[in-house]
């Protein structure tokens, strides 16, 4: 095509956009920016979890496995499940949405056409089942006829109860919008004109340490009334005991409680009912509450059987449009049943008008204890909510101050959906922080009373708690640090007190040992659990009793693992980079000091720089390496010119020139032994694999550029720029149209690395860092590029959302639901916010677009000047959009997004670029200067 012709179908392109970025509205009260998905919706592609590697990774499979199998069927005599279960993985079900409920206090998971799954109240452990019972129901009545009652799901009715109920609303009528924390299911009933809007909201707020904690969720019903006549239109919540699991649901002993309650001084009045429970012998009461007003009159049903047919109810409902229930306490349940309630809120809609109608879910469950029952923990929201009317002061406090949430949680997101960003990142940001309340997260106050485990004298962990979440939803262990290192972007950017507590948690836990010899799964070796001052690999499995049993990975022993104490050095002057908390650095400074010169260990020829040890010794704890490696050698640089700045800021001027020392050697060695001329080889062995592309491999530069520190000595410009390049044309563009993202590693020929499971892998909390990493050398289309691959392939395609996985394949294959490294994707927002803050404006003016057009031909990819070549072969991947948008394209540099309305099922953008030259405002700059 010629440069003509490309300007010309540029600026056409631009006009049709702008049209429709002019002509058309969005839904009323509804964000722009989202997952958006009618009811009916069905994802294109289908997957399944990963359990059998290709027949030429079997060999080194076999002794695992047989371990596994062993040590699977011992844990599973004892009542308990594996911390990572391969053999019973959990089944795909493309239904999620926004999940319910503050930071570490439980969650209940929603399916975005209704559902209520996916409950995790027993701390860190997840029941994936969903409960029919637990539904919203809408009556419309006029003149005391009832026109229209249904429940609002699109599901059949269940195969054996609550027949009575009438099922399988219209999809096609409703839409989901979730925008993490809060969502938005629209219902329309054509027949009488009638909109209902369920707006939920969860209290997640950013730097905020006590409502952040709190156990409730909000539904908050717009009822419009288009029609010519006046209706009473009821909004009915049902819900019932238990978690989805039977042990634990049919023990019986359940029973109800209507309530009506006024907070002092005098104000608003909530009614509704208590789900008084045990779960593992912890007390917990559901409550479901709304807001009683002139408008709004609120009726309990005190009880139904949820296995019955559910006809009284319904019918109740139905003759009159509210609960008439007098009881206010219902009999205990005997063993093997359950119980349900319901509450109702009735308004009369005039025609032409809307009503509200305001509902609160909460479940009390102020003291927890883990698998192993050595003590009891208190949950944080409990230091602000106890006693016996700590349910209901729970409700009415949720009730009173969500529109006091609401206006923070706008003010915080609309930095990002105001921008020039992509409409596709304004939904992955935000969405991808689900984790953190809803990654089986624990938030506990202090340890009771008779707690025997020793707690470090700290006042942060005094007054912020202590925190923890799983590394997934699959792999059952809390604060896994070579993962958490990715994730912990999303702490210290917004809850940075939780980042410091946890890492005031992980420094105790490096000065202690735990001596107790284990046969480790992987090799059939032994050694002690916990080698003293080694970084754990994490700090327990909740299924025992976490903090006081570490490193419940029984896979790899991990002392000898060589990322993880860099990974401490580099979180530690990220961290301060952040907060400038000089107490903090202060009192990790000696940690540091003692996880460096441990690590010295693993230098083995004396060179400056750590080797690795011929089996899968860091993160990826599949995939081998031998000698000095790009991976875990680019974080030993990392760590010790991070460990150099630390001396400077702390006036600690001694250990600097032995640290210097060391780095002088180490780069030279990482250099001659690794640098081919455009990349970083895997390692430096003579292995089949030792010259492939690894996509993590200046993981080591990310992190450090993210400390604030650019440094050309450790990680030379030129040479970062052609191994992101080379990672970029191959692991990026190689593969599925440069549309999913980066797979871990790449044969120099451009063909998939299959050595092993993880080298196929697309891991995507990794191609998260890695856009990170473009964004920091100024390779803007490369980083959107990458990171939209990620949410196209786990939101728009595979149906993974809110349950993104640690991997995917470019098959059906996935591995690990619910996982904690996607939180990574924080790192590219800390990155724009340091690096690009021009894409925080808000400017998208179409004569701008227009000018811009003429400036630069759309979809070409500009190299000093000129165009490359791989222009030609990579012209059709170079467009930063989401799926369903493939005539844009867009070259390196300043990304504008033209979004389209979001009263499309998917969201979508166009952009063009803009060469922007590398931002380094820190270039060759050091903490301790400024």
């Amino acid at each position: 095509m010629a440069a003509n012709e490309t300007s010309d179908k540029s600026e056409s392109t631009l006009e049709h956009l702008a049209e429709n970025v002019a002509g058309r509205g969005c839904l009323d009260h509804i964000p722009q920016h989202g997952f958006r998905v009618a009811l009916n919706h069905r994802f294109s592609k289908k997957g399944k979890p990963f359990k059998t590697p290709r027949i030429h990774q079997l060999p080194s499979f076999i002794g695992l496995s047989l371990r596994y199998i062993k040590t699977w069927n011992k844990i599973r005599r004892q009542g308990k499940k594996m911390f990572i279960d391969i053999r019973d993985a959990v089944p795909l079900q493309q239904i999620y949405g926004v999940p319910l409920g503050g930071i570490g206090c439980g969650s209940i998971g929603r399916g975005f056409k209704g559902e209520f799954g996916r409950f995790q109240m027993i701390p860190g452990m997840y029941k994936w089942k969903t409960i029919p019972t637990d539904q919203f129901i809408v009556c419309i009545r006029s003149n005391g006829k009832t026109l229209y009652q249904n429940v609002l799901s699109s599901h059949k009715s269940p195969k054996n109860h609550l027949k009575a109920w009438k099922w399988q609303f219209d999809g096609a009528n409703a839409t989901y919008h979730g925008l993490y924390p809060r969502s938005w299911t629209t219902y329309y009933i054509p027949e009488l004109k009638v909109r209902l809007i369920c707006r939920q909201i969860s209290p997640i707020i950013p730097h905020e340490y006590k409502d952040s904690s709190l156990p409730v969720g909000l539904f908050v019903w717009t009822i419009e009334n288009s029609s010519e006549q006046d209706l009473d239109i009821s909004i009915v919540f049902t819900f019932q005991s238990g978690i989805g699991r039977r042990k634990v649901d049919n023990a019986g002993g359940m029973w109800n409680e209507r309530f009506s309650y006024s907070p002092e001084p005098a104000g608003q009045t909530i009614s509704g009912i208590g789900i008084h429970q045990k779960l593992n012998e912890m007390n917990c009461t559901y409550l479901l509450a709304a807001k009683q007003t002139e408008s709004a009159k609120v009726s309990q049903c005190l009880y139904f059987d949820p296995h019955g047919t559910g006809a009284d109810l319904w019918n109740e409902l139905a003759e009159n449009g509210h609960f008439s229930s007098d009881l206010d306490r219902s009999e205990p349940t005997a063993a093997g049943k359950k119980s349900a309630a319901a509450i109702c809120v009735e308004s009369y809609v005039k025609s032409g008008t809307t009503a509200q109608a305001e509902m609160c879910l909460a479940w009390h469950m102020p003291q927890i204890q883990f698998g192993a029952k050595e003590q009891f923990y208190r949950r944080r929201y409990a230091r602000w909510f106890s006693g016996d009317e700590a349910g209901k002061e729970l409700c009415a406090y949720a009730l009173a101050s969500y529109p006091s949430w609401e206006k923070q949680i706008e003010e915080w997101q609309g930095t990002v959906l105001n921008s020039s960003l992509p409409s596709w990142y304004k939904s992955a940001i935000f969405n991808e922080l689900y984790f953190v309340s809803d990654g089986g997260s624990v938030w506990l106050d202090k340890l009771t009373d008779n707690s025997d485990v020793e707690v470090h004298a700290n006042e942060l962990i005094n007054e912020y708690g202590q925190f923890a979440y799983l590394e997934g939803h699959e792999y059952r262990m809390y604060n896994t640090y070579d993962v958490h290192f990715y994730a912990s972007f999303a702490l210290i950017m917004n809850w940075p007190k939780l980042q410091l507590s946890l890492q005031y948690d992980v420094a105790h836990a490096i000065n202690t040992a735990n001596d107790r010899i284990i046969s480790y799964i992987m090799d059939g070796k032994t050694a002690p659990i916990k080698e003293e001052h080694c970084v754990p690999h994490d700090l327990g499995d909740p299924e025992d009793e976490p903090w006081s049993n570490i490193n419940s990975y029984t896979i790899h022993p991990t002392a000898d693992w060589k990322d993880l104490n860099p990974k401490f050095v580099l979180q530690v002057m990220r961290d301060y980079h952040i907060t400038k908390d000089r107490e903090y650095l202060s009192d990790m400074f000696p940690v540091v000091l003692t996880v460096m010169n441990k690590s010295m260990q693993f230098d083995t020829d004396n060179d400056g720089m750590i080797e690795n040890s011929g089996y899968a010794d860091q993160t990826y704890d599949s995939w081998t390496a031998t000698g000095t490696s790009a991976y875990c050698g680019g974080l030993w640089l990392a760590a010790n010119r991070a460990t150099i700045e630390m001396c400077r800021i702390l006036d600690k001027t001694e250990h600097i020139e032995h640290f210097q020392q060391i780095l002088n050697r180490a780069s030279k060695a990482f250099d001659e032994k690794l640098w081919n001329g455009k990349y970083y080889n895997y390692d430096s062995s003579k292995s089949s694999h030792h010259e492939h592309i690894m996509s993590d491999q200046l993981c080591g530069n990310w992190y450090l550029k993210s400390c604030g520190i650019t440094d050309e000595q450790v990680f030379p410009s030129a040479k970062v720029n052609s191994a992101l390049r080379t990672i970029y044309e191959n692991n990026v563009l190689g593969f599925g149209g440069g549309q999913m993202g980066a797979i871990n590693g790449c044969k120099p020929d451009g063909r998939a690395d299959r050595t092993t499971v993880q080298s196929e892998e697309f891991w995507t909390g990794v191609s998260y860092a890695l856009s990170a990493n473009f964004l920091q050398e100024g390779m803007l289309s490369e980083a959107f590029q990458t990171s939209h691959g990620v949410y196209r392939e786990v939101y728009e395609q595979r149906g993974l959302g809110y349950q993104t996985p640690e991997a995917y394949m470019d098959n059906e294959i996935y591995r690990s639901l619910g996982y904690m490294r996607p939180l990574c994707i924080w790192s590219i927002q800390w990155a724009i916010e340091q690096y690009h803050k021009e894409l925080l404006t808000g400017t998208k003016i179409v004569e701008q677009l227009k000018q811009l057009a003429s400036e630069a031909s759309l979809g070409a990819r500009l190299e000093n000047g000129s165009a490359t070549e791989s222009d030609s072969s990579s012209e059709q991947t170079q467009a930063i959009v989401t799926s369903g948008s493939k005539d844009s394209q867009a070259s390196d540099g300043l990304v504008l997004a033209i979004d389209k309305p979001c009263i499309d099922s998917s969201p979508s953008d166009a952009v063009i670029s803009q060469r922007v030259d590398s931002p380094t405002p820190n270039s060759n700059s050091t903490e301790a200067e400024e």
